[in-house]
């Protein structure tokens, strides 16, 4: 267990780095198609839910349908949320993305697929080749429902057990990967992430022991104070004692790989960010000159690469403490 310093002025992470965090060629194009969700879960950055409606307009849909056509550079198309097949546009962008030769990435929480009309999307992931990242935040149930709500443990294992019947975890073009996110903290008692090498092997040994279940590969992801996380520990006086633990434990070695660098991320309104996390604060990405940017300003500059510094903010750390955090799990 690593203690927190008890010295509590958190550092601007700009300055903590030994060079500036620049934007490297964009290869990924990461899309929040809106807040729409089944699920309404306590580690949420989104703060997303089944009472909102924010979500992808038509008109923003097209223009990242000419995004995906337009620029061949884009290895991959991200989606999330919410659950992103609730969300509009959801099946027109994994359809053209395929089309084009992206990887498709859809950001799930299995759940999805016992909800009336969304009954086919394991076969509908299987038929496209879409790649399947999936939250659950522990291989025991009991603590899966407390951070996602009760009943959803074993609906993701039922879920799980249909992608594998599919191929998912045994055909090489259907990659199934789990998502592991820590409990939201309670006290000053922080720890770091768990090793994902060590917690892949975990899962993967109970829940094949116990459901007969297999997946690709795991990612330990950091609770980021964002959303409702960063509510709570706003509640319990935790936020600045967190960000301070999350500084002490800065490992240089993770900047070359963040995973802000050579991705795009774009809200349900066009809006273009560096990251998901700094989407959901709204601290948008800008150009040399200051200029906020979106999809559509994107497709006017015939360019995706408009953009020299990442914007940057202390919850930034979450990222590079430890091993490293991204939405591809630990970065070294």
């Amino acid at each position: 267990m690593v203690q927190t310093p008890t010295k509590l002025a958190v550092t601007p992470f700009a300055k903590k780095l030994t060079q500036p965090l620049t934007k490297t060629p964009i290869i990924t194009l990461q899309i929040n198609l809106g807040k729409k969700c089944n699920l309404a879960c306590t580690h949420c950055h989104v703060e997303a839910g089944p009472k909102r409606t924010e979500e992808l307009t038509p008109e923003i849909c097209d223009q990242l349908i000419q995004l995906i056509q337009d620029f061949p550079q884009i290895q991959t198309v991200d989606l999330t949320g919410g659950a992103p097949e609730m969300n509009y546009g959801f099946r027109q962008l994994v359809e053209t993305a395929i089309a084009y030769g992206k990887e498709v990435i859809v950001r799930s929480n299995l759940t999805i697929f016992f909800v009336e009309g969304y009954e086919d999307l394991p076969e509908y992931f299987a038929k496209n080749k879409v790649r399947v990242v999936a939250s659950l935040p522990c291989y025991l149930e009991d603590n899966v429902d407390k951070q996602r709500g009760t009943g959803v443990y074993q609906d993701s294992i039922a879920a799980i057990q249909k992608l594998n019947a599919l191929g998912y975890g045994t055909d090489p073009n259907l990659n199934l990967d789990l998502v592991y996110n820590p409990p939201v903290p309670r006290d000053a008692d922080f720890s770091l992430t768990p090793s994902q090498v060590g917690l892949e092997q975990d899962y993967k040994t109970y829940l094949k022991e116990h459901f007969q279940i297999g997946f690709n590969n795991l990612f330990t992801i950091t609770n980021l104070p964002i959303g409702r996380v960063k509510n709570y520990l706003e509640l319990k006086d935790l936020h600045i004692p967190y960000l301070k633990f999350l500084e002490s434990n800065h490992n240089e070695s993770t900047v070359a790989n963040l995973m802000c660098r050579s991705q795009l991320s774009i809200d349900y309104l066009g809006n273009v960010f560096d990251c998901d996390f700094n989407q959901m604060e709204n601290l948008p990405a800008r150009t040399k000159s200051g200029e906020a940017l979106t999809v559509e300003k994107l497709i006017e500059a015939k360019s995706l690469d408009l953009i020299d510094l990442v914007a940057t903010k202390p919850y930034c750390y979450g990222c590079t403490a430890g091993s490293g955090s991204s939405c591809g799990g630990s970065l070294v």
